[in-house]
Formats: C-alpha cells, sequence, structure tokens
C-alpha cells in the first residue's frame, strides 16, 4: 500500500487563494525551528514568526508541495525566504482571523523496508481496571496549549 502525500500544500494553496479571492491580507504562522526553514532570526519570537505573504509584500512567492519560498524585505533588507511544509503552522487573514491551524504531522521519513497498511479491527471490550495504588487519580495526560498568539 502506498502511503498517501502531505494535504498541507494542497490546503495552503487553497486557503490562500481563498483569502486572495476575498480582499484578505494571508499570514503564515511558521516554526522557525523546523530544519531548513530560512527567515531572518531577529524576527523570531518564542520560536516562531509571522510572515505577510500578500502578494504586494512578497517576491516570486511559490508555494511549492515541499516549501513555500518568496523574497521579502524586513527593515528594508532584502531576505530569501524558505519555509519547508512541515514548519508552516497556520495561515490566517490578518482582518478577521479567517483561516486555519494545520495539524502536526511527524516528519516524513522514507524507508523501503517499512510499509504501513492501514486495516480496521474490532475491539474487544474489557472491563474497566480497577484503581491502581498511585495517587494519580486522572490517567489522562493534561491538556496542550495552543501555541498560537493574537496578532494586532
Amino acid at each position: 500500500m502506498s502511503t498517501l502525500t502531505s494535504n498541507r500544500p494542497y490546503l495552503l494553496r487553497a486557503y490562500y487563494e481563498w483569502l486572495m479571492d476575498n480582499y484578505l491580507t494571508p499570514h503564515l504562522v511558521v516554526d522557525a525551528y523546523v530544519e531548513g526553514t530560512q527567515v531572518p532570526q531577529q524576527y523570531v519570537k518564542d520560536g516562531q514568526i509571522v510572515l505577510n505573504i500578500i502578494s504586494s509584500a512578497v517576491i516570486d512567492l511559490q508555494l511549492g508541495n515541499e516549501a513555500v519560498e518568496f523574497s521579502a524585505r524586513f527593515g528594508g533588507v532584502p531576505h530569501d525566504i524558505v519555509l519547508p511544509m512541515a514548519s508552516i503552522i497556520a495561515i490566517y487573514a490578518r482582518e478577521n482571523g479567517a483561516g486555519t491551524v494545520f495539524d502536526l504531522e511527524e516528519t516524513s521519513v522514507e524507508n523501503d523496508d517499512i510499509e504501513e497498511e492501514v486495516m480496521l479491527s474490532s475491539v474487544e471490550e474489557h472491563a474497566p481496571e480497577s484503581p491502581s495504588d498511585d495517587d494519580s487519580s486522572d490517567d489522562k495526560p493534561p491538556k496542550k496549549r495552543g501555541h498560537l498568539t493574537v496578532v494586532k
């Protein structure tokens, strides 16, 4: 069974086009520490950078399947920006926040020796386990906090 490619580049292009068609300003939230990410580090805050990718703010925007690439000026200094798809956390409109946050994807590792098959199987119903001797009253892991910040 062949593995599916990531849907992130397709969704990113669709949201970008939708935001532009509605005269909104698309912004990308990027994890600046993902390998291969090239952004001006002086603008990175808490490991993330927010980039305005409206056509008038960037030059040669390419929304490829592997990465987003463009040139832009930061403080008047031109920079070549490279954003691997794994580094893109969200795309949203500056004006109203419309957009999406992408699921975290594990980095793709290609290994010809390992092939995963997705199969459905029935699960037997088990009686609930008796409480253990530990002091923990809740077996659920704590909820993770959101990693996006409001940009005005």
